[in-house]
């Protein structure tokens, strides 16, 4: 579907000239797109049980010296809205944002013809913020996946969701911007950046062509002063593709590991590693036994492909890694000493149940590490267990204890091992880990 720009100039001209328009005109509209994708964009509505706690109340000396007996804990029920899109219309799946099903304990869909149904959580992927749910109904109606990357800044796009409890609230806009990062949003950062209006209650829902087909899934916007300003991001429709095919497949991300960490290339470095390419990145440090070891990939390489992608920025790197998963070939593109050299190997899975902390970062060096998953815990329900710490580990003397379940990494939520040593560095170099310890939590800063 295409503006006609001629016939859009004209309705303008003869309007601020005062002349009415004729009445068999057909007016430029969305309208004719929108009445068949709107059905596949959904109201989700989430329903949490948290903790009531009072500190006070948890001081031994003041209910002592109040004569305050001990009381039970005690709960609430919250309530929360977002938007979501039908991905599948046979099987009933639905692909929204983690954060807006997160820690869920109901969640209810609300069709576009008003019916409710009951939806069951198959699998989240709090790297890339995204989730997939599904119900059981006929008659649901399916959106159509476009390929992202033929996206291009200015065009025009469609965001639909449910801001503010507002049901089927369509916005207009452009690409503004591709390949967004560095926001401190998600582990993995790809965004589309849009002027379409996106506020609260949008998360989740479509961000479309004039096609209507899906280009991306909104999950967030710049909001300095509290409301929207024109600056929102949306999750790439190749990578929801992708991410929603694991979740679908085996419940949670199988995603492969590299096992390399890099930084962008520059022109001394360039000059160093004598390379006569200006972008791409340059690997730092390699794991031992990772799958880039394997294949003979060594520090002071420049990886300029990866698979059917060039690598010019860090970014790209990243979000290509976020695609590889267990199981995939990949065909790497290296410079090293001026030559260029094709390397492939497939990635397998690795055992990150238990693994020493050094593995992740040397500031974890002598902690042990365990995968620690909780049902019957609302308030933690998943995330690294530290197991043991050596006498000599400086983590220890920074305050982290055995028994201790980390469960954020530089302000990003971690719920296993993969995803802990999937965070990207934090920008002033500190680790920041958010731990959960004899029912609270707190922050321990390893410099």
């Amino acid at each position: 579907m295409r503006f006609n720009v001629v016939l859009l100039t004209a309705l303008l001209m003869a309007g601020s000239a005062g002349a009415a328009l004729p009445a068999t005109s057909d007016l430029p509209s969305l309208a004719p797109m929108l009445e068949q994708i709107t059905p596949s964009v959904v109201n989700i509505a989430t329903y949490t049980t948290v903790q009531v706690r009072n500190p006070l109340m948890d001081d031994p000396f003041f209910r002592r010296f109040f004569n305050v007996p001990e009381q039970q804990q005690r709960y609430r029920r919250t309530k929360a809205a977002g938007s979501g899109v039908i991905v599948d219309a046979r099987q009933g799946y639905i692909v929204t944002n983690n954060h807006v099903v997160d820690r869920a304990d109901e969640i209810t869909v609300t069709l576009s013809d008003g019916r409710a149904l009951p939806a069951k959580l198959v699998g989240t992927d709090a790297q890339v913020d995204l989730a997939v749910l599904k119900v059981d109904s006929r008659k649901l109606a399916q959106i159509t996946f476009a390929d992202s990357s033929r996206l291009r800044v200015g065009d025009y796009v469609v965001a639909i969701g449910n801001p503010f409890g507002l049901d089927q609230t369509v916005t207009s806009g452009i690409v503004s911007a591709l390949g967004r990062s560095g926001l401190g949003i998600e582990g993995y950062e790809d965004f589309i950046q849009t002027d379409a209006s996106i506020n609260p209650g949008n998360s989740g829902g479509a961000l479309v062509n004039l096609r209507g087909e899906l280009i991306g899934i909104n999950t967030a916007i710049l909001a300095p002063a509290g409301g929207n300003v024109g600056i929102g991001f949306a999750i790439p429709s190749n990578m929801v593709s992708a991410i929603m095919a694991q979740l679908i497949k085996h419940g949670e991300v199988q995603r492969g590991r590299l096992g390399v960490r890099v930084q962008a290339l520059n022109p001394e470095l360039a000059q160093a590693f004598n390379v006569n390419v200006a972008e791409g990145v340059v690997v730092v440090e390699v794991d031992k036994e990772s799958a880039c070891a394997k294949a003979g990939i060594a520090p002071g390489d420049v990886i300029v492909r990866v698979n059917d992608r060039d690598i010019k920025r860090i970014v790209d790197f990243h979000s290509q890694s976020a695609l590889l998963m267990v199981g995939d070939n990949v065909n790497m593109a290296v410079l090293r000493d001026g030559k260029q050299r094709r390397v492939n190997f497939d990635l397998v899975a690795e055992s990150l149940e238990q693994i020493a902390g050094e593995r992740i970062d040397p500031r974890l060096t002598g902690v042990a590490l365990q995968n620690f998953r909780s049902e019957n815990d609302p308030t933690t329900g998943a995330g690294v267990l530290v197991t043991d710490i050596g006498p000599d580990s400086s983590a220890l003397e920074r305050g982290l204890r055995p028994g201790d379940i980390i469960v954020a990494l530089n302000r990003k939520a971690v719920r296993s091992i993969a995803e802990m040593s999937d965070q990207q560095p934090s920008p002033n170099g500190q680790m920041l880990l958010r731990v959960y310890r004899a029912g609270e939590f707190g922050y321990i800063v390893l410099p």
